[in-house]
């Protein structure tokens, strides 16, 4: 399996037009975060149940160039049927975060949920349980624009999308 391609904010920009008109989740994850860690294999399992109803799933790496053997064994490991790229080395994370989502600060993992239309319908920042997961997905696929109910942080409080 080859290395995730390397992005930086205009590659990811592209990366959502490529699935407009679709529903998209983009899971931002990396190695060295246990919650991440924790959460991927919750995110293969939910792309693999949701692909036939139409949810498309990527993920985002955020790990190092240094971290690349542990990007590749966790990959191997939990076997995605998703792309999967990394972050550029050398870019300003904040602007990335701040152009992935203006809420964001790069607390990981980060789950963003895009509706058909290509806006961000919702966004989990930190972890979330199953079924919490399972209704996020269907939620997406219900709601052909954006909507609010999923901006949440890990505290739950309200987030702004």
């Amino acid at each position: 399996m080859p290395d995730p391609p390397v992005i930086d904010l205009t590659g990811y920009q592209q990366i959502l037009a490529k699935y407009h008109g679709k529903a998209l989740v983009v899971n931002f994850w990396a190695t060295w975060c246990e919650p991440c860690r924790d959460e991927y294999p919750l995110i293969v399992e939910l792309a693999s149940e949701f692909k036939a109803q139409g949810v498309s799933v990527i993920g985002i790496n955020m790990d190092d160039d240094s971290d690349m053997n542990l990007v590749r064994r966790f990959i191997a490991r939990t076997q995605p049927h998703f792309p999967n790229y990394r972050q550029k080395p050398g870019i300003d994370l904040d602007a990335f975060y701040r152009g992935v989502n203006p809420d964001w600060k790069g607390t990981m993992p980060q789950t963003i949920f895009y509706t058909r239309d290509g806006h961000i319908g919702g966004y989990f920042l930190g972890t979330r349980p199953r079924p919490v997961f399972e209704q996020a997905f269907r939620d997406l696929l219900a709601k052909p624009t954006a909507y609010n109910d999923l901006n949440r942080d890990s505290s739950n409080s309200a987030g702004h999308s």
